[in-house]
């Protein structure tokens, strides 16, 4: 079975200038999971929930250490600081941030006539959910998910 047979070619797309709040409320109204980022003709990235909620992480501090007896003051001082930048960071709007900023580059694809074990090994082996579908001139005319390939198997096209 080729990609071609089990892609999706209406393909919901957005373009790098558009803010993270508008992609958003994109993947939630359409109900989906990430999107190809075009300028133009050119895919030119994806941006997915995963990206989206990577933002929300917060720093880990990597591992501990005792103070000395100078340090006991200074911790107090480093503590207000790292508060400080954590609320800084906090309240900065990323949702205004352009898509640009956060997608994925390079973007990995797949050739219409490839076969969907192409596609889906491609998938597993990059651990990404979807690859966008491009035709030999490199344009985006579909996009295949791991739920295309399985529901193209169970159909038996």
């Amino acid at each position: 079975m080729k990609v071609v047979d089990a892609m999706n070619p209406r393909v919901i797309v957005v373009t790098p200038d558009t803010t993270l709040r508008e992609c958003v409320t994109l993947l939630r109204e359409k109900k989906i999971s990430g999107v190809p980022v075009v300028d133009g003709d050119e895919l030119v990235g994806m941006i997915t929930e995963n990206d989206i909620l990577k933002l929300l992480e917060i720093p880990e501090h990597k591992g501990y250490w005792l103070p000395s007896p100078l340090e006991v003051i200074e911790v107090p001082v480093r503590e207000i600081i790292e508060r400080l930048e954590l609320r800084e960071s906090i309240t900065e709007d990323v949702g205004e941030w352009r898509i640009e900023r956060i997608m994925k580059q390079p973007v990995h694809t797949v050739d219409a006539t490839a076969d969907v074990e192409t596609a889906s090994e491609h998938m597993i082996r990059h651990k990404i959910n979807r690859l966008p579908v491009v035709d030999d001139a490199g344009v985006l005319i579909g996009i295949i998910t791991r739920g295309d390939i399985i529901k193209a198997i169970a159909q038996g096209t």
